[in-house]
């Protein structure tokens, strides 16, 4: 909560920068370096537990990368879901994002106050460098969901989703569970779909058990 804290207050300093454009300086070229998307398939050393495609993938597999070659995975991982979650009520952050008429070199200077003030460690700050150095903040949220599948995959997690009559009526009853590629329904709906299979079943059977006594009848 603290690490929110700060990064909500450090989301303030983006009226005075945007007013500042004269005094910026552009970025420091080597700071995308290690975080070009097509840097993914020259890394050897770290292999990503899952194949991600796609630029939010691309990106995601670069932090990755960077972080598990630091030791840094889980400070990352929880530097990224603390901006996320700040940014979404930060409508001037919302609004600096996604207008790509903002200069890149705006965008970095807004960047490098943010993780200064929310102290995040190097590698979550030149990763956000890059992304406003590519215009590409604002698919933050998105690049963020797929760290997260690559984070939990590392640690041998799964994600698993429930599905009950609260938050979806129509089952009836009973829980629907997913995870990986696996669905257990025990619905009272699907309980229902497989008694009615079962009585047809049974009432072709008798049909036919029925229309094949009349055949041989005398």
């Amino acid at each position: 909560m603290a690490t929110v804290s700060r990064i909500r207050s450090s989301l303030s300093v983006f009226n005075k920068i945007l007013r500042s454009n004269s005094q910026l300086s552009p970025p420091h070229p080597q700071l995308s370096k290690g975080f070009s998307t097509s840097s993914v398939q020259k890394e050897q050393k770290v292999k990503v537990p899952l194949a991600l495609f796609g630029g939010s993938g691309n990106y995601a597999s670069a932090l990755y990368i960077a972080a598990v070659k630091t030791n840094a995975l889980e400070k990352v991982e929880s530097e990224i879901l603390d901006l996320v979650e700040a940014s979404k009520k930060a409508d001037t952050y919302f609004q600096f994002t996604k207008d790509l008429s903002v200069p890149a070199e705006t965008r970095v200077k807004a960047i490098n106050e943010i993780c200064t003030q929310a102290k995040f460690s190097d590698v979550t700050k030149h990763f956000l460098v890059v992304l406003a150095e590519n215009g590409r903040l604002r698919n933050l949220d998105t690049i963020a969901k797929r760290f997260v599948e690559l984070t939990m995959a590392h640690k041998g997690e799964v994600k698993v989703t429930v599905t009950s009559v609260i938050v979806d009526p129509s089952i009836l009853g009973g829980l629907v569970v997913e995870f990986g590629q696996k669905v257990f329904d025990m619905s009272i709906k699907s309980r229902a779909r497989q008694m009615e299979r079962q009585d047809d079943l049974a009432l072709a059977y008798n049909l036919e058990r029925d229309s094949a006594g009349c055949s041989t009848a005398p």
